[in-house]
């Protein structure tokens, strides 16, 4: 690619600011078609050449005021991994699993690149091609993690752009080997690997987040295997329950083997570490110390198969995390700005290692409160843990609504279409990450259909017996590789 003349000057530019790399969102399901075409193109480039974009990551208006601006032509990279327009294109459903590519700051340097102090379609935006117009941008407002950390007059400026012309190719793309994709020395020759497919070993683990409502609404009662409990009891046994097949699907042989993290985050008035005992106050913690340090056992009724019959038969069970139903709000943020905290650094340790994604499972009885705008924050919260992801798929985020009543479940739905308009139903699916393809079959088994589409991971109204299900569904340990 040609260079400006001088181009040296705005690599100076970079250096003093400490800018290595440049970002560009989009969904994990057009990666195939980037390695395969070799690079990034604009909008108008891919149409002119055939090029489908599964998900785009801009929508109908984006596009017209591109024209408008003559700017369709240009391929828009950042300055930041939490581009607020990729928190819109999750919100309004045009990409479902982001991923983030880091870009050779070197395009920068291209003759035909232009530079936009803002977002480049803003009307008051300032678009060039010089030194001048690059020296414009705001780079100490780029450097802060959010646009929200800024004050109000110069949010604007988080969003300035680098527009490069027609095309990026894949060699400037420096992180496209990191998604389990080979890359091929053909392009057009491409073989993909399946994401959510990576094999849980020792040296590749996995991570495991239970978050659980523990608002005063969960201490209405149910009738739960013949026993009269809270939905916290209820719920508390379940989470024990699935601790406890983890933990044995680590034992081979005399050794507990480190195949995942597990984190239980408990929310109410408060949001806190959920284990107790000597394992208090921790966040993640392995398998072999969950082995060796149980809280307590309790006794409990279960169905067994009996020459009889089914019967109910007392049996003794291991917990780690205690029933709660306390205080008068469900402050799902403070959880959900835990759990980001906890997998950022997860994700920094495990960077470029070919990892099943963590899974974050949140069980909850209702709606969420304790903040002035209680949907708009947890949605926005939700898709930042979403945007998360190792080389082999985006963080997985399950939100499964239980209640004591017999009203219609509402099971892993298509569509928002299954939802009857019910505005917590809907705000659950908002929040829930699209599942992966591998899934298809045991939802299909679960929901008595033969639908060959995606299923989005939530649930509402689902009776307990139906959770235990999803649990089984949402904990893939059938990735467990037993030999390393």
């Amino acid at each position: 690619m040609d260079k400006k003349s001088n181009w040296q000057e705005f690599k100076a530019v970079l250096d003093e600011n400490r800018i290595t790399k440049l970002y560009h969102f989009t969904d994990r399901d057009n990666l195939e078609s980037i390695i395969k075409n070799g690079g990034l193109y604009s909008w108008m480039d891919c149409e002119r050449k055939g090029i489908k974009i599964n998900k785009p990551g801009g929508g109908e208006l984006s596009r017209s005021l591109d024209r408008k601006d003559n700017l369709q032509d240009f391929v828009r990279v950042s300055f930041t991994t939490q581009h607020p327009m990729m928190y819109v294109a999750m919100k309004e459903g045009r990409i479902s699993n982001p991923v983030i590519l880091e870009i050779d700051p070197e395009v920068i340097f291209w003759s035909d690149t232009k530079y936009a102090d803002s977002n480049a379609t803003r009307n008051d935006a300032h678009i060039g091609n010089g030194i001048d117009d690059f020296l414009r941008i705001h780079f100490n407002s780029i450097k802060v993690r959010k646009h929200f950390d800024l004050p109000e007059e110069e949010q604007p400026y988080f969003q300035a752009e680098i527009l490069v012309k027609n095309y990026i190719p894949l060699e400037y793309i420096k992180n496209i080997g990191n998604f389990g994709i080979p890359i091929p020395a053909q392009p057009k020759k491409l073989q993909i690997k399946d994401p959510y497919t990576a094999q849980i070993t020792r040296n590749t683990p996995t991570a495991f987040i239970f978050m659980i409502d523990q608002s005063i609404s969960m201490s209405r009662k149910l009738n739960y295997r013949g026993e009269f409990i809270t939905l916290a009891d209820a719920v508390a046994r379940i989470v024990n329950n699935q601790i406890n097949e983890l933990v044995l699907r680590c034992i081979k042989t005399n050794e507990v083997r480190h195949y995942y993290d597990i984190a239980v985050v408990g929310y109410g008035d408060d949001a806190n570490y959920g284990w107790k005992g000597t394992l208090a106050g921790r966040d993640f913690v392995s398998p072999e110390e969950l082995k060796n340090n149980p809280f307590k056992k309790i006794t409990v009724k279960e169905e067994k198969r009996t020459r009889k019959g089914v019967e109910l038969k007392e049996v003794e069970k291991v917990q780690w995390v205690e029933p709660v139903a306390a205080g008068k709000y469900t402050r799902a943020h403070k959880a959900f700005a835990m759990v980001k905290e906890l997998l950022d650094k997860w994700m920094k340790e495990h960077h470029d290692k070919d990892c099943y994604p963590p899974t974050i499972i949140n069980i909850t009885d209702g709606a969420f409160n304790g903040i002035a705008n209680p949907r708009e924050e947890n949605t926005q919260l939700a898709n930042e843990l979403k945007a998360l992801f190792t080389n082999d798929g985006n963080v997985l985020l399950w939100n499964i609504h239980v209640t004591p009543d017999n009203q219609e479940q509402i099971l892993l739905p298509i569509s928002k279409t299954e939802l009857n308009e019910d505005k917590y139903s809907e705000w659950l699916y908002d929040m829930s990450s699209l599942l992966p393809s591998r899934y298809n079959q045991p939802i299909g088994d679960l929901r008595g259909d033969a639908e060959n589409s995606r299923h989005v991971a939530m649930a509402t109204n689902t009776d307990l017996s139906t959770l235990i299900q999803l649990m089984d569904i949402g904990t893939p340990t059938n990735n467990i590789n037993p030999n390393k």
